[in-house]
């Protein structure tokens, strides 16, 4: 059988389009590896031939491959139109079985040397249709496409792509997860802008349950079926908070949290080689994410500070969450540390300056880097059972 899989982004590519192009067939194998299936890339079109056993891998893959817009099971018959009308009718035909009513024909003839153009293809391979469904060229229920290449594949609608550019061409970033909605989108949309990713997530245990970092684990997982792989840093960070419910400010204690979060994360991220830090910072969402305060949190980092979500509402990542299948773990009732040592009136207003005084007075730095030594790393990988280590 053979799947087709469209290129988008890609395409626009210059010169250098087959280093992304071989980066896309390289993260298709990695997948779908130990399967014997053929990957093949021609003229903005991903082909996979495979056995009928491989199949629900291979559609598993395509779901969650980035750098592509759509793709599909598709027929292959021979060059001839006698060929493609039989098989453009027995394809009509299942989908008039799940109900469809309208449908037209969308047609492709990139192989030149074939006798008819798209639009004589289209009206000969409709006739025989036309006797179980209706033309409908505005809103149909269904397409069925016909690309005329080195072969012939016949498909009716596709499923939908991620999009975006080959999980590895732009680099790596080191994303601050944790249990809810808004960090596993982020990391999701740096995903698709080519970006490798590492997580990272800060535990208070007993403040927050061994649930709770499950949670967490279950989130980086499934950010791996889209990144191939990752790894999961998860950094013991009571002692931390305990000291900054001490000695910080009632009111500067979640902002106080977020400084001594990015000052481990400058450490983390110069470990792994990223080149920036990803949170799932959405402007004006809580007190600690107004402008000023986010001002405050990005004079502490020694990276560039990417927030994907920054101008997204909160029905905006839920749908992305939803799509990505990380929003039935998000709400599971397990509170992470930031909710748990909440003040009831934050600072809304903060300066880097007095952020500055307060930090150093905390005299927290021992205990950043005792965590940062204590972290436990966890690798996750499409097909693999989690492994741990501790540092």
């Amino acid at each position: 059988m053979t799947y087709l899989a469209k290129i988008g982004e890609l395409t626009l590519k210059g010169s250098n389009i087959k280093e992304f192009e071989n980066l896309l067939k390289h993260n298709a194998a990695k997948y779908i590896e130990g399967l014997g299936c053929n990957i093949t890339l021609r003229a903005g079109r991903l082909y996979i031939d495979c056995d009928e056993s491989a199949a629900q891998r291979v559609e598993f893959m395509l779901s969650h491959l980035i750098g592509i817009t759509g793709w599909a099971k598709a027929a292959v018959c021979e060059k001839t139109i006698e060929d493609i009308n039989r098989t453009v009718f027995e394809i009509a035909k299942k989908e008039a079985e799940r109900g469809c009513k309208t449908f037209k024909i969308d047609a492709r003839r990139s192989d030149k040397n074939f006798p008819l153009n798209s639009y004589q293809i289209c009206c000969e391979a409709a006739g025989d249709v036309e006797a179980i469904m209706k033309v409908d060229v505005h809103k149909p229920d269904t397409i069925l496409y016909v690309e005329v290449r080195e072969r012939v594949f016949v498909f009716a609608d596709s499923n939908i792509g991620c999009r975006g550019l080959p999980v590895g061409s732009s680099g790596k970033g080191l994303l601050l997860l944790s249990g809810g909605l808004d960090s596993p989108v982020a990391g999701y949309r740096m995903l698709r802008r080519g970006m490798k990713i590492e997580c990272c997530y800060f535990h208070s245990y007993p403040y927050t349950s061994e649930e709770a970092k499950q949670k967490v684990v279950d989130l980086a997982q499934k950010l791996a079926y889209y990144g191939i792989t990752t790894y999961l840093n998860v950094i013991p960070f009571t002692e931390v908070q305990m000291r900054i419910k001490e000695r910080a400010p009632d009111s500067w204690s979640t902002l106080m949290l977020r400084v001594c979060m990015m000052k481990l994360a400058n450490r983390l991220a110069r470990r792994c080689n990223a080149k920036c830090i990803i949170t799932g910072e959405s402007v004006g969402q809580v007190a600690s994410q107004t402008i000023e305060n986010m001002t405050v949190t990005e004079h502490f980092a020694e990276f560039p500070l990417l927030r994907p979500l920054c101008g997204m509402d909160k029905e905006e990542i839920i749908r992305d969450s939803y799509f990505i299948g990380t929003y039935d773990i998000s709400i599971l009732p397990y509170e992470d540390c930031c909710v748990l040592f909440s003040p009831r009136h934050p600072v809304l207003r903060a300066t880097s300056e007095e952020a500055e005084k307060i930090y150093s007075s905390l005299e927290v730095e021992q205990l950043i880097d005792k965590a940062y030594k204590e972290r436990e790393i966890i690798k996750l990988s499409v097909y693999c059972a989690p492994t741990k280590k501790t540092v």
